[in-house]
């Protein structure tokens, strides 16, 4: 299993106490960006592109864990930029951490293993580790040689010290389905926990804006992927969100599922979009309209299949009929049985 049990209940239990509640517009992962800096330049991100003034603004670890008390969330996924750039970062992780939230502290690795001694390991805190294919395509994707040669010494020095490690896969046009699934042999031969993948997302500050995937390549290139998938592959992602992103099932976007904080604010309304900041969470959800977002209502959502945005949906699906409950049940037991 790619999420360890204490997680799962965690997330169930949460959840369904908000179905429970009648509660449509809960969140179910904070996207805490503590800061926009990168030590790398990819061609497929446009977080770098800010001005100086602003790429040199942090969040305080105060501010970090207010917003997650804010919004009350289960799940902390630390995004970027590159967040070990963060002098305070090991001390915002730990008070997540006594607040007993599970942390995915995404990084590019480049400084990950010389990082290491300032963590401890715990079940709430995961690595989660950038790699967009095998070396030849990772190091294209990142813009940089020898980065994937650096992830891969770090994953093994994390996995050596007793760390969570996941890895983070984003999916451009001209992917080929044969290395993809090579690569996932190669992460799960590595050890570990599980992987997670998505479609990249054609950010307007992005360099590189003619390697977006559209909505019928999308499809077409994960069914590649995953039909047939191999035993041994482990995602700590929803089953049925990757029934989605292969055509599977159709979603709307739920993009209060995955809030997004950062030097700003609260996002306006998603991870991926930027149409203005709120000064709280409250804020956020009450005056967002929120049909104004997704697919087939706004044109920058188009061709959007993005875990940040769809996710939560398919969790959200998970628990609102048997059959979705059922075949999650399924895929969680037999992955290759998609």
């Amino acid at each position: 299993m790619a999420i360890p049990i204490s997680q799962s209940l965690t997330v169930v239990s949460y959840v369904l106490r908000q179905k429970l509640r009648g509660n449509k517009h809960y969140p179910l992962v904070l996207m805490l960006e503590p800061l926009f800096r990168c030590n790398l330049a990819c061609a497929g991100c446009g977080k770098i592109q800010y001005p100086e003034h602003v790429l040199q603004k942090r969040l305080t670890p105060e501010e970090c864990w207010a917003a997650v008390e804010e919004c009350g969330t289960p799940i902390v996924s630390i995004p970027g930029g590159e967040p070990l750039i963060h002098p305070e970062m090991p001390e915002i992780v730990r008070g997540l951490i006594e607040r007993k939230k599970y942390v995915y502290l995404c990084t590019n690795a480049l400084l990950m293993e010389r990082k290491l001694p300032e963590y401890t390991p715990s079940k709430f805190l995961t690595f989660s580790v950038h790699m967009d294919g095998l070396k030849e395509e990772h190091d294209i994707a990142v813009c940089r040689n020898g980065v994937y040669d650096i992830a891969v010494r770090a994953i093994r020095a994390a996995l050596d010290r007793g760390f969570r490690v996941t890895t983070n896969t984003t999916l451009f046009e001209g992917a080929d389905p044969e290395r993809v699934r090579k690569f996932f042999d190669s992460m799960m031969e590595l050890g570990v926990e599980g992987m997670m993948i998505s479609p990249g997302y054609s950010y307007q500050k992005a360099p590189d804006q003619e390697h977006f995937l559209r909505r019928h390549g999308i499809k077409k290139l994960f069914a590649s992927i995953l039909t047939d998938g191999k035993k041994h592959w482990r995602f700590n992602q929803s089953p049925l969100f990757l029934d989605f992103l292969m055509g599977k099932r159709e979603y709307q976007c739920t993009p209060w599922g995955n809030p997004t904080y950062n030097i700003f604010g609260w996002q306006r309304p998603c991870y991926l979009l930027q149409d203005g900041y709120t000064a709280t969470f409250k804020e956020l959800i009450e005056t967002t309209e929120w049909d104004r977002y997704g697919t087939g209502r706004n044109d920058k959502c188009a061709d959007c299949m993005v875990h940040c945005g769809y996710e939560a949906t398919a969790v959200d699906d998970t628990f609102g009929s048997w059959s979705a409950f059922a075949r999650t049940v399924k895929l969680t037991l037999l992955p290759n049985s998609r």
